[in-house]
């Protein structure tokens, strides 16, 4: 809170070596651009700063807006971490921008770039990680012949309908936006075909959860969130507010259900019977170790 970047990225290590410590098998970050409160625009690097200061745990992207690059690029760039941290590196991959829409065309230069192209883009890339056929021309350095395991992310029916037919994992957004999560979860169930990678379905949910040496100041801090949350709906991201005691009592009733419904928040919030009967679907491993 009203810190800097560098110190942000400094206490994201530190907080991904206690991950590692008290057992936690993942770790991801994901990409945002032109937020002021979010430093992981150059999520590959920033990737690459957490897996060198730690040792065991997997790191990954939480994750590539995949529009607003060339697969080729992210082959490359998740090819040169899974040769520096082999058996470490997740990609998961998404088709929003990051962004507002200004900071999106300058992302992408060429308005060409379509986010309805996603799937076929995901396809691409997992071209470049396949092993070199033949007479293939264009090929990823790293990345060619690297199992680097791709998840699909999502916080609509969409993501969840190109993980079904994809064969591979699923991350939904459910932090953010949970009245779809139960449909995109059934949805991806239901329509879910088998691959190389994946033989079954597996979901991922985004989970808020507070804790402190005390419920009181466990729901104080949620305040944060709270108002970093209205913040960015109203069309105004910002560094991550202090805590604000009483604040969550001034949230109109819709906007107080939207930003808690997948928190844990102590002592009235509880997790929804919904989001942990979903979360038993996962063993804790997820398909890759």
């Amino acid at each position: 809170m009203g810190s800097n970047a560098a110190q942000s990225l400094r206490n994201t290590l530190d907080l991904a070596r206690h991950a590692e410590k008290w057992g936690y098998r993942r770790y991801w970050l994901a990409e945002h651009h032109s937020m002021p409160g979010i430093a992981s625009a150059a999520t590959s690097v920033v990737i690459c700063h957490v897996a060198s200061g730690t040792s065991t745990i997997r790191v990954g992207a939480g994750g590539i807006m995949l529009p607003n690059h060339s697969p080729l690029v992210i082959a490359e760039q998740f090819g040169t971490l899974e040769s520096l941290f082999p058996g470490r590196i997740d990609l998961g991959l998404g088709r929003a921008p990051g962004s507002d829409q200004v900071t999106a065309r300058a992302l992408r230069r060429n308005l060409a770039s379509d986010p309805d192209q996603f799937p076929q883009d995901i396809m691409e890339l997992m071209g470049y990680f396949a092993a070199t056929g033949a007479d293939q021309r264009v090929i990823a350095i790293p990345g060619a012949g690297l199992k680097v395991p791709i998840w699909i992310l999502g916080s609509s029916l969409f993501g969840a309908q190109v993980a079904a037919a994809l064969g591979l994992p699923f991350a939904f957004a459910s932090h953010f936006a949970p009245a779809m999560m139960m449909r995109a979860l059934d949805i991806y169930r239901a329509r879910f075909q088998p691959s190389e990678q994946l033989e079954r379905p597996y979901a991922m949910l985004g989970f808020n959860i507070f804790a402190a040496e005390s419920d009181a100041r466990a729901r104080l801090l949620a305040t944060s969130m709270q108002q970093a949350f209205v913040n960015l709906r109203s069309g105004r991201p910002t560094q991550l507010p202090p805590p604000l005691d009483g604040y969550e009592s001034q949230l109109a009733r819709p906007r107080r259900r939207c930003s808690l419904t997948c928190s844990l928040v102590p002592p009235s919030a509880r997790p929804r019977r919904s989001a942990v009967r979903s979360a038993h679907s996962s063993n804790g491993r997820g398909p890759t170790n």
